[in-house]
């Protein structure tokens, strides 16, 4: 593991599961709950070689539901915590997300992409974009960043604490295994000594000091109506927050005839292959949603409306098609969707589907 230092920047060169160690380390977090599946292991070891050094905390649970639900504790005593995984990791991290949409916990999850259904490869996919966005059951609500570099692993798990503790919604950073086990070049840093302030967490329970204001924590509802006064006020947070933090780049949409739409690692080829076609004089454009939850549904329309072709392409079979979809209803434009399940996406693979259309 590198010997680096948070003090300034440093250019370092990782695997993103370490930048994903040393990123909740610059965020000043605790305690990480874990549970060990392939691709995000390293992060749970790197993190235990730091927390020594740093006066941090690790605790192994016996399967991913405790590290889940541990995690909710630990953050409900006023502990900036969190917990990562994948695969089937992640669909048994549901319930306890879904208590964190319920009870506006500011947990967060940083999801490694593999294969899937169930154990499926170890290896790469995208196939936990639609569960890691909409997993919970209901109509619960969370914050899910997609990342494409190692940079981006580091700045935004950095941010995932501070938009958690902000908006007391759970958050997500949706890396994948590629990310997760190559290295690659980034600069690190101390967040505040570049003007990135960390939000201070507090305890949600367990302060009953005179004048404090009793708080009452609950996923559990007696009447429907009760329910449904709960869940349309979390509704209209969500929506005022929802336009602060949606996130997205475009470049060349203005004049393009086919705009190339992907997400995550995905995103990086089609960066790729849209400026190798620009340099030809191609009218391609470039479109990537970075929250895949809230999408950028009018950003998107926006770019898309002078084009006749919107060429989807995506490790998964859809689920980023389904999102594009839905922001687009009633547009006239054509969908094209490039749908590789489990497999990577080059910008040579991506320039060929565009010369077909």
């Amino acid at each position: 593991m590198a010997d680096v230092s948070l003090k300034g920047e440093q250019r370092v060169f990782m695997t993103g599961n370490e930048v994903v160690a040393w990123a909740a380390v610059a965020a000043k977090v605790d305690i990480m709950y874990g549970y060990p599946i392939t691709p995000q292991n390293e992060i749970m070891h790197y993190w235990t070689r730091l927390a020594p050094k740093y006066g941090k905390k690790f605790l192994q649970t016996e399967d991913e539901i405790s590290a889940g639900f541990t995690m909710l504790g630990g953050v409900m005593t006023g502990r900036k915590a969190f917990t990562a995984t994948a695969g089937p990791g992640n669909v048994l991290m549901q319930e306890s997300a879904g208590m964190a949409e319920m009870m506006r916990l500011p947990a967060v999850f940083v999801i490694q992409q593999r294969g899937g259904p169930s154990t499926a490869t170890v290896i790469y996919a995208q196939q936990e974009t639609t569960l890691t966005a909409f997993g919970g059951n209901g109509e619960g609500h969370r914050l899910v960043y997609s990342t494409a570099t190692h940079q981006e692993l580091f700045d935004y798990t950095i941010k995932a604490f501070n938009s958690a503790w902000t908006y007391r919604f759970p958050t997500f950073v949706l890396g994948d295994g590629y990310q997760a086990k190559m290295r690659e070049s980034l600069t690190i840093y101390e967040p505040e000594a570049k003007g990135v302030k960390l939000v201070q967490q507090q305890a949600l329970v367990g302060e009953n000091k005179p004048g404090k204001k009793f708080r009452h924590l609950r996923n559990t509802y007696n009447t429907e109506d009760e329910l449904y006064e709960v869940v349309m006020a979390n509704q209209r947070e969500w929506d005022v927050m929802a336009k602060k933090v949606v996130e997205w780049s475009a470049e060349g949409c203005e004049d393009a005839e086919v705009v190339m739409v992907t997400h995550g690692v995905v995103s990086r080829a089609a960066l790729s292959a849209y400026q190798q076609l620009r340099a030809k004089g191609k009218k391609a454009g470039f479109f990537r949603p970075i929250t895949v939850r809230p999408f950028p549904d009018q950003q998107l329309a926006d770019a898309v409306k002078g084009a006749k072709k919107v060429l989807v392409a995506e490790s998964a079979y859809g689920q980023l098609l389904k999102m594009v979809k839905e922001a687009l209803y009633g547009k006239n434009v054509e969908l094209v969707p490039m749908l590789r399940p489990g497999i990577g996406i080059t910008t040579e693979e991506l320039i060929e589907e565009y010369n077909k259309l």
